[in-house]
C-alpha cells in the first residue's frame, strides 16, 4: 500500500506520544506536516499546513477533542478529522462520529493496522478499530423505545435502500454487501450512495449511527 500520499497533522498534548506517533507514521512513509500540544492551535496549523488526515487527541486538558472536532469542521467542513483516544466508551464514539469524525482509533492499535485505517479515511471511508465495531450495535441497547417513524418513511428509502442500510448498519463492505443481495460492486455504491443523501450524512459508519440511534432497521424486510 501507497501511504506517501497521506500527510497528516498531530493535535496531542501528550509530548512523548506525539513524538513517538510522529516517527512511527514517518517510518510508514506518512508524512507528518505539523504537531500541537495546544489545541487552541489546532485550527490554525491545519488551515497553514492543509493536511490530508487530523489526528485527534479525545482527551485534553486544555480543551476538549470533541470541542476542537466541532472548530475543525466548521472552518472547514470537508476536512477529515480521525479521533486517537483510549476511550472504549459507547457514548464518546458516538459523539465524534455524529460530529463528523471519520475515524475513532485507538492509541494502543498495531502501527501497520492504523495505517492500513488512516489510508482508507483518507479515501473518504469512515474508520473505526476493530474492536470497537460491535459498539455500534450496543446503541441499540438500554434505552426507551419508542415507535418511531420507519426508514421508509422518515426518508423516503426505497426496498432495495433499506435492504443496504440494513447491511451498512451491520458494519459490512460493499462487497459483502454485493455477495449478500446478488448485485455487483458498481450497483452497490450507486445504492449506499442514495441512501447517504437521503439520510443527510456523509459516511456510512454515520449512516449507521443514525439507523441505530433511530430504530430505522427495525420494520420488516421486503
Amino acid at each position: 500500500m501507497n501511504n506517501q500520499s497521506i500527510s497528516v497533522v498531530i493535535v496531542d498534548d501528550h509530548a512523548l506520544f506525539r513524538n513517538g506517533l510522529h516517527q512511527l507514521l514517518s517510518s510508514r512513509d506518512v508524512n507528518v506536516v505539523g504537531m500541537t500540544g495546544d489545541p487552541h492551535n489546532a485550527v490554525s496549523m491545519v488551515e497553514q499546513s492543509k493536511p490530508d488526515i487530523v489526528l485527534l487527541d479525545l482527551r485534553m486538558q486544555e480543551l476538549g477533542g470533541l470541542d476542537v472536532l466541532k472548530q475543525l469542521k466548521k472552518a472547514d467542513p470537508e476536512q477529515c478529522v480521525v479521533i486517537l483516544t483510549t476511550s472504549v466508551e459507547e457514548q464518546d464514539l458516538m459523539d465524534a462520529l455524529k460530529l463528523g469524525a471519520m475515524g475513532y482509533l485507538l492509541k494502543d492499535m498495531e502501527i501497520d493496522v492504523f495505517v492500513q485505517l488512516l489510508a482508507q479515511a483518507r479515501t473518504g471511508d469512515t474508520v473505526v478499530a476493530p474492536e470497537l465495531t460491535s459498539l455500534l450495535a450496543k446503541a441499540a441497547v438500554s434505552r426507551d423505545e419508542k415507535p418511531k417513524p420507519t426508514a421508509s418513511e422518515s426518508y423516503n428509502l426505497t426496498p432495495r435502500e433499506m435492504d443496504i442500510l440494513r447491511h451498512i448498519a451491520q458494519g459490512k463492505s460493499n462487497k459483502d454487501i454485493a455477495a449478500s443481495l446478488g448485485i455487483v460492486d458498481g450497483t452497490v455504491k450507486l445504492h449506499v450512495r442514495a441512501v447517504l443523501k437521503k439520510l443527510k450524512v456523509q459516511s456510512r459508519v454515520q449512516a449507521a449511527v443514525l439507523a441505530i440511534s433511530e430504530n430505522l432497521c427495525d420494520e420488516p424486510e421486503s
